[in-house]
């Protein structure tokens, strides 16, 4: 009786020493992604959070600057509003094509002004930002932080971007442009007279592309490894990946 009740204790003995060494073997064979350091608290997932926003300010805001930088990039080109597409129709069939389309280039090229001006404005939004739910942010669906960056600056931002915007504005006639156009519309008989704010409207579009871009470039590092171009976008991004 003595034997066996030896012997019922050495078996799972025996068993949690094989354990142990499957487990170390099994550890062995498992290759190392990076060298990154381990994540130890929010403050890193914070880090790590803003520097993917930051990448997205210096790699693809900065994009927007550039001539034609909004003009022809399909995603962020400013378009007219239905106020102002009634003027752009109305002369376009009186003959002026070319006034019509001089009106739109000036409007976006007031944006491309305005963001080299403006981008410090977001740069520092990012850095006062305090991810107090940053790991429900990073575990979001693939534009989370550029969604909580502008739902937590946008008021801010205006109040700053604005006045940028109406200097850019002016600064490339588009004031003295639109005047002209929106002065012979309402001088058309019948026609519905029209008094846009354009420094509003242009400002709020700026803002929508320049966060179309950074939303941009936080998909390239959710999705994409290779854009993860530091040991702290890798490691805070590798919690991500574990959730798919």
């Amino acid at each position: 009786m003595k034997k066996v009740i030896i012997s019922l204790l050495f078996v799972p003995i025996v068993s949690f020493a094989q354990f142990g060494d499957l487990k170390k073997l099994a550890e062995s064979k498992i290759p190392k992604v990076n060298n990154a350091p381990k994540i130890n608290s929010l403050t890193d997932i914070n880090a790590g959070l803003k520097e993917a926003l930051n990448n997205g300010i210096t790699k693809q805001v900065s994009k927007l600057t550039a001539v034609d930088g909004f003009f022809k990039n399909e995603l962020v080109k400013i378009l007219l509003p239905e106020e102002l597409q009634k003027v752009d129709r109305t002369l376009r069939s009186l003959g002026m094509s070319n006034l019509a389309d001089q009106g739109l280039v000036v409007l976006n090229r007031a944006a491309e002004d305005a963001v080299k001006e403006a981008t410090p404005i977001f740069v520092d939004a990012v850095k006062n930002m305090n991810f107090n739910d940053a790991k429900s942010i990073l575990m979001g669906n693939e534009k989370a932080a550029t969604t909580y960056l502008e739902t937590a600056t946008s008021t801010a931002l205006y109040d700053k971007f604005s006045p940028v915007i109406a200097t850019s504005l002016n600064k490339v006639n588009a004031d003295k442009i639109w005047s002209q156009m929106i002065s012979k519309y309402n001088s058309v008989p019948l026609v519905k007279k029209v008094n846009p704010d354009l420094k509003d409207y242009v400002t709020k579009q700026t803002m929508k592309g320049v966060f179309t871009m950074i939303a941009i470039e936080e998909k390239e590092i959710r999705v994409n490894l290779k854009s993860r171009t530091s040991s702290l976008l890798q490691s805070v991004f590798a919690m991500q990946d574990k959730k798919k």
